[in-house]
């Protein structure tokens, strides 16, 4: 018998897959309004038709990109969206500038597509995947 399709999960990630799983009403995941200050370079925050509030720093959707290429880093080291990779440690640390869009495109009535400031493009942002990876206290629990 092979165990090659066993993988052990802890409480808090098995807890995690049945939330990413539940079924978003179409409030929860259509939103009523969408900023993005983009000149003062603090996030992005959306209000939901339910009610609910969801902001972002620009840093954390930059780590959190959904595109097949960050999302398939991000799965082989293990890491979150929103998760910043490990610096090396060196002596002089080569300076990166913060994360913040060029340019913010609606994507269809769906989603949204920045352009960032590094070059990266790619990443499609879906109402869906926002509000499953709302970052305020009440959804993270």
């Amino acid at each position: 018998m092979s165990h090659e399709g066993i993988r052990f999960v802890t409480e808090e990630e098995a807890r995690q897959a049945k939330a990413a799983e539940r079924e978003l009403s179409a409030d929860a995941k259509t939103p009523s309004k969408v900023r993005v200050d983009k000149t003062g370079g603090s996030g992005m925050e959306i209000d939901w038709k339910d009610g609910h509030r969801s902001q972002w720093s620009f840093a954390w959707l930059r780590l959190a990109c959904p595109c097949a290429t960050c999302h398939e880093e991000r799965q082989k080291s293990g890491r979150k969206p929103g998760e910043a990779k490990a610096k090396p440690e060196t002596l002089l640390p080569m300076y990166q500038a913060p994360a913040r869009p060029d340019s913010v495109t609606p994507v269809g009535r769906y989603a949204i597509s920045f352009h960032w400031n590094d070059g990266h493009q790619s990443g499609i942002y879906s109402w869906d995947y926002l509000r499953r990876h709302c970052v305020c206290a009440e959804c993270r629990q």
